[in-house]
């Protein structure tokens, strides 16, 4: 059995074209050994979108009790690139990537970044092929599970971590954190921590330790990004 079609029985999904599960599992570093060979990247921009847009349906309708911020929260776990990249490697599309001679040197089939992005290619792929519905199903099915998990999530997961899912959801960047101030004596040492992103300061909190300032801060952090 061929990679391709193992890939998409794993999936739930034939594709009718072949040529355009290549191209979505093609990376730049292929087409640009092979003249004339299309690379995924426009597919995966256009599978982001659908991503995005089903994942907030879904959780839109699953969870009508939870704020526009934890909704957030937990759409930008499920489609993170580390979460991503395990749904790739759960379909083993690893094996089905088509990679330039530096890229597969180098262990691009097991890459977060390449894998996330080839699962998004796919799911935008699936779309112009089928249409809305149909992609949503599938990537339903993938999903729901790793939906519900996030969920449940809330209460153990710490605000530095889940400040941080939610900025590289939104925008592709992790926060920074920066001592502002320390003072008292050793034994009763106060610090002060700054969370900045995008050169901002969007957070700021005191404690004990650094670590306790650092969460302070990101807790301050998300209760504005959720209002």
């Amino acid at each position: 059995m061929s990679d391709e079609k193992a890939l998409q029985e794993r999936l739930g999904y034939f594709f009718q074209s072949p040529s355009l599960l290549r191209e979505a599992l093609s990376h730049t570093s292929y087409s640009n050994e092979q003249p004339g060979a299309a690379h995924n990247e426009r597919l995966e921009f256009l599978g982001d979108a659908v991503l995005d847009l089903v994942v907030s349906q879904m959780v839109f309708r699953k969870y009508p009790q939870l704020p526009e911020g934890e909704l957030t929260r937990i759409r930008a776990e499920v489609v993170s690139e580390k979460g991503l990249a395990s749904v790739a490697r759960e379909l083993q599309l690893g094996d089905s990537l088509l990679l330039g001679k530096g890229e597969e040197l180098s262990g691009g089939r097991d890459k977060e970044s390449l894998l996330a992005d080839a699962l998004e290619a796919v799911f935008g792929a699936m779309f112009c092929e089928t249409g809305y519905e149909k992609a949503c199903s599938v990537i339903a099915a993938l999903l729901a599970e790793r939906i519900a998990h996030a969920a449940r999530r809330k209460a153990g997961v710490d605000h530095k971590t889940r400040l941080q899912v939610l900025l590289q959801g939104r925008y592709g960047c992790p926060p920074s954190y920066a001592l502002v101030l320390a003072e008292g004596p050793d034994h009763q040492r106060w610090y002060t921590v700054e969370v900045r992103f995008s050169e901002e300061t969007i957070g700021r909190g005191c404690g004990r330790t650094k670590k306790a300032a650092e969460q302070e801060a990101a807790r301050e952090a998300l209760l504005r990004l959720e209002e």
